[in-house]
């Protein structure tokens, strides 16, 4: 990965400042503390900890792995200046999960501004890429499903599915209400029947 690649491997050599197989809440607030005062050995801790969850659930964000790796690699690069702003009053987890959804929304805005500039001269070229790199990685069904679904629904389902976060977690992250986080979830279940059902008529 290219994280790996740059020093953010998360199996790092220093892992005395906390027993790494004793993870709670706690030791992740005292770590991230530690890292937002500029001990690297306690950012690489933290990384160590966290790095496979977070690029699974980038990886659920974006749908492919070149995205995602790019997306916990721009993540970790901001991680020791944003720790800055980690109060503790939610789990480590749960703060870091929004911090990903964040970074993710960011990535789609520029995408999207792209997309906008390349209309009118490079759509033939966009579209021709775009069916290579599809063709290319051979997506499941439901990963194809889940591209399907709007931004939102899919932050949704990457959380509750993906991650395993209750309802409630999953409304915290996303800083809206737990019945819409349930509405959402109802919504995607709806639809990824309907496909199914249209696909067994096809």
């Amino acid at each position: 990965m290219r994280a790996a690649r740059q020093g953010l491997t998360p199996r790092a050599r220093h892992t005395n400042v906390l027993d790494m197989d004793k993870s709670d809440d706690s030791d992740d607030a005292v770590l991230a503390r530690r890292a937002a005062d500029g001990d690297r050995e306690a950012f690489s801790a933290l990384l160590a900890r966290h790095y496979d969850r977070l690029f699974a659930f980038c990886y659920r964000l974006t749908g492919t792995r070149d995205q995602a790796e790019d997306l916990t690699q721009d993540i970790c690069a901001a991680l020791p200046v944003k720790l800055a702003g980690f109060r503790a009053e939610a789990r480590f987890t749960t703060w870091l999960y929004r911090v990903a959804v964040n970074a993710a929304h960011d990535a789609r805005r520029r995408a999207a501004s792209h997309a906008r500039a390349a209309r009118g001269w490079g759509d033939w070229e966009v579209n021709r890429r775009a069916a290579i790199a599809e063709a290319r990685e051979g997506q499941s069904w439901l990963e194809a499903a889940m591209a399907t679904l709007s931004p939102e629904l899919r932050d949704t389902v990457a959380l509750v599915l993906g991650e395993g976060v209750t309802q409630a977690e999953a409304a915290q992250v996303l800083r809206i209400s737990e019945g819409t986080v349930a509405w959402r979830m109802s919504e995607v279940k709806k639809r990824l029947r309907a496909l199914k059902e249209k696909e067994a008529e096809a």
